[in-house]
């Protein structure tokens, strides 16, 4: 159990770091092209998920993601026992991605978001269709091709960046860990209830939609 937390610390960690400091990296360079900014942030994301669910995987099940752990202790793949670790492990590596990446490029370590266009009707229901469309990737790959799972998130969430309103956090690890970096990739913390909130309720209907649609 040491290593399975340890491994959803890690990877999740990692997760972050590679948000945040791509976020941070793409506005040094962009010249405040938001465009290429978020393109930066889209392709390295979508790198270190393929790295860290490959590596990870055969460790702890690479959940980081509470959305995740939580849909899989439904369908009984992980021990409800289990359950509090892994969020606790999965926020708390988040976090400590966030600041690691700020020591990296000489910031404050510790911050606060003072980013504002993260609420509202869309935003929150973007968040509710990325998590539905993360959790079909996730269950319906394992289904269909488990060994293909590291690269069908990795493809999903580069796009997903892109094709949602709220650039698919997904997460509510990520999200509560983007509420402590002041940059391009952050979010205030006043709203981040919501995007959690919106997160859980895509897990409760993915648990019965995806039973539906999967089972045989």
């Amino acid at each position: 159990m040491k290593r399975r937390l340890a491994a959803e610390a890690l990877g999740t960690a990692l997760l972050l770091i590679s948000v945040i400091g791509s976020g941070i990296m793409g506005e040094n360079l962009a010249s405040g092209n938001v465009a290429i900014m978020l393109l930066a942030n889209a392709i390295a994301t979508g790198c270190m998920l393929y790295v860290i669910i490959t590596v990870l995987g055969p460790i702890s099940g690479a959940n980081f993601n509470p959305a995740v752990s939580i849909a899989f202790a439904l369908s009984g793949a992980l021990p409800w026992r289990d359950l509090p670790g892994y969020i606790i492990a999965q926020i708390s590596g988040a976090i400590a991605g966030v600041w690691i990446a700020h020591f990296m490029f000489d910031q404050p370590i510790v911050q606060i978001s003072q980013t504002m266009h993260r609420t509202g009707g869309a935003q929150w229901g973007s968040e509710l269709i990325a998590t539905l469309g993360l959790l079909l990737v996730i269950f319906g790959g394992l289904k269909a091709r488990a060994e293909a799972v590291p690269t069908l998130v990795a493809l999903y969430i580069t796009g997903a960046y892109w094709f949602t309103a709220s650039t698919s956090f997904a997460n509510p690890a990520v999200t509560i860990a983007r509420g402590f970096s002041d940059s391009f990739a952050g979010i205030n913390p006043s709203h981040i209830p919501a995007f959690i909130a919106a997160q859980l309720v895509a897990v409760g209907i993915a648990h019965f939609a995806l039973k539906a649609l999967l089972d045989e």
